[in-house]
Order: structure tokens, then C-alpha cells, then sequence
């Protein structure tokens, strides 16, 4: 059996602390979902999850449909440690 995948969404809709409990709530609705991990000071989620169950796309869509539209962090992430490492 693998290591579960993580995703990492940016919710830049959370702007008060009841935010990332609506947040939080509608991911755990997602079947496959294992842990919710928000972070309120960084807009951040990082989701823990079957990928034979769920993916990404469902996970947008669930807060999205929360009222909190989010990103995947991964291409960003990955331009600036090419940019970082060139220079």
C-alpha cells in the first residue's frame, strides 16, 4: 500500500475565522478524504486522500460549492524553484 497523496489548495476566499470550519466541513463530505489540515494565515488546505476515490478536481468543486473557490499549488511552486535555482 502507497502514501496517500496531499494536496495543497489555496482558498483565498477564507477571510475570518469561521472560514476554514465551512472550509474544513465540505472537503470532509468528499468520500476518500482522510485528513483536512487548514491553515488559515496562509489561505492554505492541505487535503489527504484516496486517490482511487477522489481527486483534485472534486476537492475544488467542494469548496467552490462552499462559497470559497481554491487552486492547486503546483505549478507556482515548481516555476519559482526553477527561477530560484538558475540564478
Amino acid at each position: 500500500m502507497g502514501v496517500a497523496p496531499t494536496a495543497t489548495l489555496n482558498v483565498p476566499g477564507m477571510t475570518c475565522p469561521v472560514c476554514p470550519i465551512t472550509v474544513n466541513k465540505a472537503l470532509e463530505k468528499v468520500p476518500g478524504i482522510s485528513k483536512v489540515d487548514v491553515r488559515f494565515e496562509k489561505k492554505q488546505v492541505l487535503v489527504t486522500f484516496d486517490d482511487t476515490k477522489t481527486n483534485t478536481d472534486a476537492l475544488v468543486k467542494a469548496t467552490t460549492n462552499a462559497g470559497f473557490p481554491s487552486q492547486p499549488e503546483r505549478a507556482a511552486s515548481k516555476s519559482f524553484l526553477r527561477v530560484c535555482a538558475t540564478t
